[in-house]
C-alpha cells in the first residue's frame, strides 16, 4: 500500500477518472508561466490594465448580474454556500474564489464544478494574445504586466460569459476597492467579518483595512429600464469597520442589510455531521436547514449567504425563499479544507485557518462540538502571518503541536515556528517536524501513545491547520482530490 493509501485509510478513495498526465503537463506549463507574472500582494492599487483587458475582450463580465464577496474571514465558505444555494433555486452558476488548496482549477468553477485542467488550458490559451498585448501597451507606457490574479480573473470572467451562467459568484483576493474582481459591478455586496491580515497591503488598522473591502459595495447602474438597487450584506462587524462600511454605502446609495438587525442566526444545534440551523432571513424565518460543516462561524457564514441569496432574488417582508430548495442548497454545501473530515482511528481534521481570528473561530469549534480526550497539533504557518497569534489561540486546545513547514517558498521554517511554539505551549509540548508527512506521522504516534493504563488513548484527535496552503498539502497527502 503507498504512502498515500495508508494516510486515507478511513477517508474516501481518489475518483477513479482525474485528468490525464498529458493534461496536467499541460497545466503546469501554464502555471509555470503565469508563476513568472508579479504575485497579487505586490500589485500596485489599479485597475487599469485589467479594465483594458476586459474592454479588449469586449467586457464578459456585463454578460451576467454578479453577486461579489469581500471580507477577512469565510469569505471561501460564503461565497460556497451562494453557489449551492443558486444552483438549488435553479441558477446556472460561476465561481471564483481563492487562494486554492491543491489545483489552480479550484480558482475557476462552473455549476459548482471546477473547471478541468483541459479547459483551464484552453481559456489561457485563448486569452494570451490579448493578454500580451496588454502586457506591451502597459510597458510602453512605463508599466508593468498583467499580475497573475490579474490574468486569473479575467479567464473567470470570460469562462462564465462562454458558459453562459446564470449569475457569477465574486470572491475577491485580498482587497475589495483595487482587488483585480472589482471590474464587476455586484448587484449584491457581501462583507464578512473584517479583521487585521494583509495590513502592509490593505492598511495598518480595521478602519482603512474596511474602507478598501468597501468599494465592492457600488452605485447602482442608471438604467430606467431595469431599475434596481445595490445591496450591501454586511456580517456583524467591528465598530469601527462598521462605520466605514455604512458611510459607504450612504455615498453610493445601496440599501443595507446587516447581520443581528435586519437577519440573524436565531438558533443551532449540533447534529451528525453539521448543525441544524433556524435563520431570521430578509424575508422570514427559515428552520431546520442541515448544514454539513462545524462550527458556530460556519453557522453565521450561512445566515450571511442566505440573505445574499435573499437580496439577489428581492426577497424581502412576506416574500421568502423556497424553504425546500434552501434546506437542499445547504445540505449539499461543501467548503473543503475547513474542518474537513480526512480520516478515522484517529480522527483526523485539516482546517485552512490562516490568522488569529480564523485560530480562535477553530478554537472554538473544537471546545464547544468534540470531546478529544487528547488533541495534537499539526501546524505550518506563511512567513508573512500572525504565527504568534494563531498560536496563541490554539495552546487552549491543543495538548501537544507539531510544527513544520508546509513547502512553500513563503512558509515560516519549522525551527522559528518551533521557537514560538515553545513560549507558549513549554518545551515538553512541542515537536518539529522537517516535513509534512513526518509532521502527521509524528502526530498519530503522539494520539496512538499508550495512557497509563498502558493501552493507546481512545478518543485521540489531529488537526492540521495554519494556512491554506498548509490545509490543501494536507489534502493531497491524505489522497483528496481538489474540489
Amino acid at each position: 500500500m503507498t504512502e498515500e493509501h495508508e494516510f486515507a485509510h478511513g477517508g474516501s478513495e481518489r475518483l477513479q477518472h482525474g485528468p490525464s498526465p498529458v493534461e496536467l503537463a499541460e497545466m503546469a506549463l501554464v502555471e509555470a508561466e503565469l508563476d513568472q507574472r508579479r504575485p497579487e500582494r505586490t500589485a500596485e492599487p489599479t485597475l487599469t490594465r485589467i479594465a483594458t483587458l476586459m474592454d479588449v475582450l469586449g467586457s464578459p463580465q456585463r454578460n451576467y448580474p454578479a453577486i461579489h464577496v469581500a471580507g477577512t474571514n469565510g469569505k471561501t465558505s460564503v461565497s460556497r454556500m451562494i453557489d449551492a444555494l443558486l444552483s438549488a433555486l435553479h441558477r446556472r452558476t460561476g465561481r471564483i474564489t481563492s487562494p486554492h488548496l491543491q489545483l489552480a482549477t479550484e480558482r475557476i468553477a462552473i455549476d459548482n464544478t471546477p473547471v478541468t485542467p483541459a479547459r483551464y488550458v484552453e481559456i489561457f490559451r485563448e486569452l494570451q494574445p490579448y493578454i500580451e498585448m496588454i502586457d506591451e501597451r502597459s510597458q510602453a507606457a512605463g508599466g508593468q504586466r498583467l499580475s497573475k490574479f490579474e490574468v486569473l480573473t479575467a479567464m473567470a470572467y470570460a469562462a462564465f460569459a462562454e458558459a453562459p451562467v446564470d449569475v457569477a459568484v465574486v470572491e475577491t483576493g485580498m482587497g475589495g476597492t483595487w482587488d483585480a474582481t472589482n471590474v464587476i459591478d455586484g448587484q449584491v455586496a457581501v462583507i464578512t467579518p473584517i479583521g487585521l491580515d494583509h495590513t502592509d497591503y490593505l492598511g495598518p488598522d480595521l478602519g482603512s483595512i474596511a474602507g478598501e473591502k468597501a468599494g465592492i459595495i457600488k452605485r447602482a447602474p442608471e438604467d430606467p429600464l431595469v431599475p434596481r438597487d445595490t445591496v450591501a450584506i454586511i456580517a456583524e462587524q467591528q465598530p469601527e469597520a462598521m462605520e466605514v462600511l455604512l458611510r459607504r454605502a450612504v455615498e453610493v446609495d445601496a440599501a443595507v442589510a446587516r447581520e443581528g438587525s435586519e437577519f440573524r442566526l436565531l438558533s443551532r444545534r449540533i447534529a451528525v455531521g453539521g448543525q441544524v440551523l433556524e435563520i431570521q432571513g430578509l424575508g422570514g424565518v427559515y428552520d431546520e436547514i442541515f448544514l454539513p460543516l462545524h462550527g458556530e462561524h460556519q453557522a453565521r457564514n450561512a445566515t450571511l449567504a442566505l440573505a445574499a441569496v435573499e437580496a439577489f432574488f428581492g426577497a424581502g417582508a412576506h416574500k421568502q425563499l423556497d424553504i425546500d430548495a434552501v434546506r437542499a442548497g445547504f445540505a449539499a454545501a461543501v467548503s473543503p479544507g475547513r474542518m474537513e473530515r480526512m480520516r478515522s482511528a484517529p480522527t483526523i481534521f485539516i482546517d485552512a485557518a490562516h490568522n488569529p481570528d480564523g485560530a480562535k473561530a477553530l478554537a472554538a469549534t473544537l471546545t464547544d462540538e468534540f470531546d478529544f480526550r487528547r488533541l495534537v497539533g499539526v501546524v505550518a504557518v506563511l512567513a508573512d502571518k500572525d504565527a504568534a497569534g494563531i498560536l496563541e489561540a490554539l495552546e487552549p486546545v491543543f495538548d501537544e503541536i507539531v510544527v513544520t513547514s508546509n513547502g512553500s517558498p513563503r512558509a515560516l521554517p519549522a525551527e522559528e515556528l518551533a521557537d514560538l511554539a515553545v513560549q507558549r505551549f513549554g518545551d515538553e509540548r512541542v515537536v518539529t517536524a522537517t516535513t509534512m508527512t513526518d509532521a502527521v506521522e509524528t502526530a498519530i504516534a503522539i494520539a496512538e501513545e499508550a495512557g497509563d493504563a498502558g493501552e493507546p488513548v481512545s478518543g485521540a484527535g489531529i488537526v492540521v491547520t495554519g494556512s491554506v496552503v498548509t490545509a490543501g498539502a494536507a489534502r493531497s497527502l491524505f489522497g483528496k482530490e481538489p474540489a
